[in-house]
Parts: structure tokens; C-alpha cells; sequence
């Protein structure tokens, strides 16, 4: 079954690779390799990827985060990933005050922060799956792309897979969930719902087994794995 995998990169990262020694992913190696697991007639003809780039100021390592980065989406470009870039976005705005787990938030107890919003990320990714349904009728039946999966947990997700569900009921939907075995987290229901399969957890072994070299070839220098990941 021909596959196209979307991916929102956030999500992964926040989700999955955060606090992990996993981060020089094999992303290609390990889509694969689940859906596979998932079926073994699965074959995966094409990954898009999307994320905004980090903000320096912000990040923890500053400027070695954002090198760290770009040296990771170098990677998946030399081995085929199409890499589509949104926007990080900060503003000024106030949110209740943190007191302890036991307060509950009070709008008499609001604080001035700095938001920081990812942006067009996830209308980015439902045009895609959407417009790569619609091109498929135009192309010969044996070589339609045939299932679409979404590697994300967010449920502002449902409604470009319901969409997707209700025009192209011949086309299979799958969700692939960035969370990390161990690390409890909550199964996004909505999505489940529009989806034929999904897949819950990433085992540890997975994501071990799946990472790039420390060397990985591009067009122009090689793309070594950061040192601190």
C-alpha cells in the first residue's frame, strides 16, 4: 500500500525526542519500519515534514539549539524528506499566575508574558493531506498514493482528517503518536476516531534502532550529529 507520511515536527520533537538521546532520528528508517509493523503490504513513498525554526533567544542552548537544528533537517533532506517551514511568532500578552497545582487559575491573578506561537503549521499540514487526495484522482490507478499518515497528537488535526475521511473514503488514514514509551500521555480520541489504525507508543528500542550515523552525506557538507544530542 503506497503511503505518504506527514509530519508535525513540533509535535515529534516535544513529543517524542525532548529529553531523549534520540533526537539524530532516522525519521525515513523508522516510518518505515512501523508501517511495516502496522502491515506488511505498507510501502512508504514520501515523508513531509513541518516545523518552524527555533528562536535563539529562546532556546535553551541559544544559538547551538538553532544549529543543532538546521544540522538535523540537512539530514533528512539528504535522504529525501520534504522539509516545509512555517514561522515561530512571539507577543506580549498576560496569563493567570502560577501558584502551586492545588490554585486553580484566576483571572484576578494575571501576570504579563511573552507568548510563543508556532504558525502555520497546522493549516500547512491539512492542506497538504488534502491536496495530495485530490491529485491522486488525476493519476493512473498503480500509482496513486493510497494511505495518508499523520505523525501528530494534535487534535487541532480532526477536522483535516475528517474532511479526508468523508471525500475520499477509498483512501486509508493512519496516525502515527510522537510519544515515547514510558511517558504517559493522553490518547487524542478525535483523531482516533477519523483514522482506520493508530499506533499509541514509540518503544525505546524503536527509536534506538532507528538513528542517522554521525556522519550523514549531503550535497554540500556532511551533516554531523551535535554534540550535546
Amino acid at each position: 500500500m503506497r503511503t505518504a507520511c506527514f509530519v508535525d515536527g513540533y509535535n515529534l520533537f516535544y513529543g517524542l525526542l525532548a529529553n531523549s538521546p534520540y533526537k539524530w532520528l532516522n525519521l525515513p528508517s523508522l516510518l518505515a519500519h512501523i508501517l511495516h509493523v502496522e502491515d506488511p503490504a505498507n510501502t512508504l513513498h514520501g515523508i513531509s515534514f513541518f516545523t518552524s525554526g527555533v528562536k535563539p533567544a529562546l532556546a535553551t542552548r541559544g544559538i547551538a539549539s538553532q544549529h543543532a537544528q538546521d544540522t538535523y533537517i540537512r539530514a533528512l533532506k539528504a535522504k529525501g524528506v520534504e522539509v516545509l517551514m512555517g514561522l515561530h511568532q512571539i507577543e506580549s500578552g498576560k496569563a493567570p499566575r502560577f501558584i502551586d497545582k492545588k490554585t486553580p487559575p484566576s483571572r484576578a491573578e494575571q501576570v504579563e508574558i511573552w507568548k510563543l506561537e508556532e504558525k502555520q503549521t497546522d493549516v500547512h499540514i491539512a492542506i497538504s493531506m488534502y491536496r495530495l487526495a485530490v491529485r491522486q484522482m488525476t493519476l493512473p490507478e498503480e500509482k496513486r498514493i493510497q494511505q495518508i499518515v499523520l505523525v501528530s497528537a494534535d487534535t487541532d488535526m480532526t477536522p483535516a482528517l475528517r474532511a479526508l475521511r468523508d471525500d475520499f473514503p477509498e483512501l486509508r488514514l493512519g496516525v502515527i503518536l510522537p510519544h515515547r514509551e514510558g511517558v504517559k500521555r493522553t490518547v487524542p480520541g478525535s483523531l482516533k476516531q477519523h483514522a482506520h489504525w493508530m499506533r499509541h507508543v514509540i518503544t525505546n528500542d524503536e527509536l534506538a534502532n532507528h538513528q542517522f550515523p554521525e556522519r550523514v552525506p549531503t550535497l554540500k557538507k556532511p551533516a554531523y550529529k551535535p554534540d550535546y544530542w
